[in-house]
């Protein structure tokens, strides 16, 4: 298969498929009533004035676009996550990613005055937590598996010293080519 070697595409696909998870886990908590409404009508919430328009179905398709659109700001954030510090430790990456950005999507969205359905119970704002490092997890993972090799080779940004431990990626690299470690200046 061949690698996106786009950084932004890249960005966009992960993103979607982070938003795939994020509805997914969003559903359910909705129909097992543990949030007091979908992501989707909070999103909606900020656009329309009550709570009946962001359930009709036009407001949920307002909300879902605002997703889409947020989701893939997430995906490229992946991107530059990895390509700027590596694709080792995925789950703790994703886990951050995806905590942090939704923490502060939903801080945003509910900190509008005019969102007039924003909830303000633990259980919808846990499930949105929930949801949102589901999406984290699945956009990192992504970007780790479908981004060429070439975007994760960003040169050091110390490259005045020499590094006395290999990298998860030059370890394996190692493995492929034959290729020497470096020794350590401290023995």
């Amino acid at each position: 298969m061949k690698k996106i070697t786009d950084r932004i595409f890249l960005g966009m696909i992960s993103g979607l498929v982070g938003l795939i998870a994020l509805m997914g886990t969003d559903i359910i908590s909705s129909k097992m009533r543990i949030s007091q409404r979908s992501y989707a009508t909070t999103a909606a919430g900020v656009w329309v004035s009550s709570r009946r328009q962001a359930e009709k179905w036009q407001g949920q398709l307002l909300g879902t676009m605002m997703n889409i659109g947020l989701c893939m700001v997430g995906g490229v954030s992946a991107v530059k996550l990895l390509t700027t510090f590596g694709r080792d430790k995925l789950v703790p990456k994703g886990i951050f990613l995806g905590v942090t950005f939704g923490s502060v999507i939903t801080a945003i969205l509910s900190g509008f005055a005019q969102n007039k359905v924003r909830p303000k119970d633990a259980n919808s704002n846990l499930s949105y937590l929930l949801s949102h490092a589901l999406f984290g997890l699945a956009s990192v993972f992504t970007a780790a598996k479908l981004g060429d090799n070439s975007l994760f080779d960003t040169p050091p940004q110390n490259d005045y010293l020499q590094s006395t431990e290999l990298t998860t990626e030059q370890i394996i690299g190692s493995k492929n080519d034959n290729i020497q470690p470096v020794q350590s200046i401290f023995h």
